[in-house]
């Protein structure tokens, strides 16, 4: 398993050479939100596709 330091070594490696100080921090803000998102789906409180298109629908108009 992965260490947080180490996912962002990772992260890091990856990104551009020229790379600002606001790329990086935009980037691990990213990563740091989807890695919340699937412990919420883990934890049983993500909701359904069906759900999620119903929530978008009362503000979504065609």
């Amino acid at each position: 398993m992965s260490t947080i330091k180490d996912k962002v070594a990772e992260l890091i490696r990856h990104l551009p050479e020229n790379s600002t100080l606001e790329d990086i921090q935009y980037h691990l803000y990213v990563l740091e939100k989807i890695s919340k998102g699937q412990q919420s789906i883990k934890d049983g409180k993500g909701v359904s596709n069906e759900e999620a298109k119903a929530r978008l629908s009362k503000w979504i108009t065609n």
